[in-house]
């Protein structure tokens, strides 16, 4: 079943632990990015495991081969289950990142949700979101990179793209419906990633910015079980 990573998208441990403490044994999984590592670094990672969670380190590593090797060897050490890195990086920094052993789980990003068709084509101007996503999504998973990123939209065509049965799916972008969307685009619901099968689903605001939060996080559990459920039931 579609599993949640709450994002601990905050700056204090204080903030981080008063999550922790309100999601515990209810959520798992929690994801560390770039604003709460650079603050609090590994004291964040620790006190996670402390209570008993995993880490998904989402740091979008992009850097040359080596320095994104090194980065993987450092992450594996903290105990990390999974780390992300920019897979428009190229194939010798994914495949670089992918012979670190032992390592965590290595997840690419494609395009980030927070990007729309305009947004990419003041980079790429001949380039679309789903061409982009598939073509990154095939080079990651030909050099040894254990799932992809992208929107909830994008798992469909992935999936008839890029037949693989280890493959996994991990999407930020959710936002139960009316909640508000925030900097994000190309937006699913949980139910909407549930019924596809997605594997993982990052939230965070509609979680840790809800009044009660073990509330919120039981709500969007309970959504997500039901929609399976009913994917299951489909002929």
């Amino acid at each position: 079943m579609t599993e949640i990573i709450v994002a601990l998208d905050v700056d204090t441990i204080r903030e981080e632990e008063d999550i922790l403490k309100d999601l515990k044994n209810t959520v798992t999984f929690y994801k560390i990015g770039l604003r709460l590592f650079t603050a609090q670094g590994k004291r964040a990672v620790d006190l996670v495991h402390r209570f008993g969670g995993r880490v998904f380190l989402d740091l979008k590593l992009h850097d040359i081969p080596q320095t994104v090797a090194h980065a993987v060897a450092e992450a594996q050490k903290m105990g990390v289950a999974s780390l992300s890195l920019h897979l428009s990086g190229g194939a010798d920094m994914a495949r670089a990142a992918a012979e670190v052993h032992p390592r965590p789980k290595l997840w690419g990003v494609t395009v980030l949700t927070s990007m729309a068709e305009k947004d990419l084509r003041a980079l790429f101007p001949r380039a679309n979101v789903s061409t982009l996503v598939k073509n990154l999504a095939r080079m990651g998973w030909v050099n040894g990179i254990d799932g992809t990123i992208c929107s909830g939209r994008e798992v469909a065509q992935l999936r008839k793209a890029l037949p693989h049965p280890d493959m996994r799916f991990i999407t930020p972008g959710i936002r139960p419906a009316q909640s508000a969307v925030h900097d994000q685009k190309r937006i699913m619901t949980p139910a909407e990633a549930a019924a596809l099968g997605i594997h993982y689903v990052v939230i965070g605001r509609p979680i840790t910015q809800a009044p009660d939060r073990l509330k919120a996080a039981q709500a969007i559990l309970a959504e997500i079980k039901q929609a399976a459920a009913g994917a299951l039931e489909k002929p």
